[in-house]
């Protein structure tokens, strides 16, 4: 097992918005560091940088950058001062947001196991991205360079990466402490 991942398997490590009123205890590695390009993530993105003093959570090149987390790994605190933003009413995809500062905090899945932790809320040290997710929804003049593996969908190993944090899990879908319902 190499250095990396031995201080990986064990971390853990604060976050917050910007003006501290919310924070994420979050313990253990991700599931996943991946940017993603779905339509789903550019529009969101760009409905929570419309809000006044929004920070910046996507790329230029139209992706959002994140690391996934399994939901029992993560604890809110200051949870009252996050709103959710959806697309669409009653879509299973929520943006939080802390409304205080208006800093982008995290994606819920909320059918799902995970939380996608936005890469401004994260620590400087993590180790980069490994993928991006969802090319083929860029338009057609996009270059993705060829630094990492570009998948036009969600790739085997994303899906697989998934697979065993929830199986890891007892196949269990557990609420965020902290996170209003």
């Amino acid at each position: 097992m190499t250095n990396e991942k031995i201080q990986m398997k064990g971390c853990k490590f604060s976050t917050g918005c910007r003006c501290g009123k919310v924070r994420l205890e979050i313990s253990g590695p991700p599931i996943v560091r991946c940017i993603c390009y779905c339509k789903n993530c550019q529009e969101g993105a760009r409905r929570l940088q419309e809000l006044a003093g929004a920070d910046i959570i996507m790329g230029n090149d139209g992706g959002t950058d994140y690391a996934a987390y399994r939901k029992d790994h993560v604890r809110v605190v200051g949870g009252e001062h996050l709103e959710e933003h959806r697309l669409e009413r009653g879509a299973p995809t929520r943006r939080l947001n802390a409304r205080c500062c208006n800093t982008a905090m995290f994606l819920d899945f909320t059918k799902g196991h995970w939380l996608s932790v936005y890469r401004n809320r994260l620590p400087a040290d993590l180790p980069p991205p490994t993928m991006r997710i969802n090319t083929a929804e860029l338009s057609s003049d996009a270059d993705l360079p060829a630094d990492m593996a570009n998948y036009p969908g969600h790739s085997g190993k994303f899906v697989l990466k998934l697979l065993l944090a929830w199986l890891a899990m007892g196949f269990r879908r557990p609420t965020v402490e902290g996170l209003f319902g």
